[in-house]
């Protein structure tokens, strides 16, 4: 709990979580009232309203990076690697109170989209949350930014400098997942167990050969895994990253 609490402060107490849970917050959310107020059926479906759920879950990711790159760069990690010698314990910590906050960004991000849709709109019979497609699109949100946050946490301690480990995270995220399908025959096959594009996926479902969303807005499925198993295959890619971070951080050099 000691650990808890330290990370805890060490995060509020600097500005860029605040701002970055802001941003967050305001992007997502912000662009869905956008779409909402175009909407020309008068109606939207609940998945629609996750549709901008990215923006938020690079920020929150931008965020997680920077929790632990800053602390390389003034020094204070290794303050904190004297206190408690076997450095697996403060970084799991951190872990935990990072993924914690994205959770709650992303469960307002949720809400807050589906929210502020239902106040736009004046027609809200392909909004109401009646099935667990209906509160995957909405809570799955959270699921996908504290997942997140931890693969950024792994890449900000493997790299340890905020601008090289931001560029990953972005550059991989928004060019190289949507860049591999120009690689001929294999492009579109590589791209569907691409961590960021199963993410996606299981928080909006699958497309039809149309390319429209379906009407029930069915779970995502790369390749021959489930709805929960895509979330699974997206987590266990992130906690990779981050326990390979633990043990590099262990074995070298603060």
């Amino acid at each position: 709990m000691t650990l808890l609490a330290v990370e805890r402060i060490k995060l509020f107490s600097t500005r860029s979580p605040w701002w970055s849970g802001l941003l967050a917050l305001a992007l997502p959310i912000g662009f869905t009232a956008i779409i909402a107020a175009n909407s020309t059926e008068g109606a939207m479906p609940v998945v629609a309203t996750a549709f901008m759920h990215q923006f938020g879950l690079m920020v929150v990711m931008v965020m997680a990076a920077l929790a632990i790159t800053t602390e390389y760069r003034f020094g204070t990690i290794k303050a904190t690697f004297q206190a408690v010698p076997d450095r697996i314990s403060p970084l799991v910590a951190k872990g935990v109170v990072v993924a914690l906050l994205s959770a709650v960004i992303g469960v307002l991000v949720g809400f807050g989209s589906w929210g502020i849709s239902w106040l736009i709109l004046s027609d809200h019979s392909r909004l109401a949350l009646e099935s667990a497609n209906d509160w995957r699109h909405v809570l799955g949100i959270s699921l996908v930014y504290a997942a997140g946050s931890l693969l950024a946490l792994g890449v900000g301690t493997l790299v340890r400098q905020t601008a090289g480990a931001v560029s990953i995270i972005l550059v991989f995220a928004l060019l190289v997942e949507n860049l591999v399908t120009l690689i001929p025959k294999i492009g579109d096959d590589i791209q569907k167990w691409l961590p960021f594009t199963v993410a996606n996926k299981f928080v909006l479902g699958d497309a039809d050969g149309a390319g429209a969303l379906p009407q029930d807005a069915g779970p995502p499925v790369p390749g021959e895994l489930s709805p929960w198993g895509s979330f699974a295959y997206f987590a266990a890619i992130a906690l990779a990253f981050f326990i390979v971070s633990l043990v590099v951080a262990k074995r070298r050099d603060a």
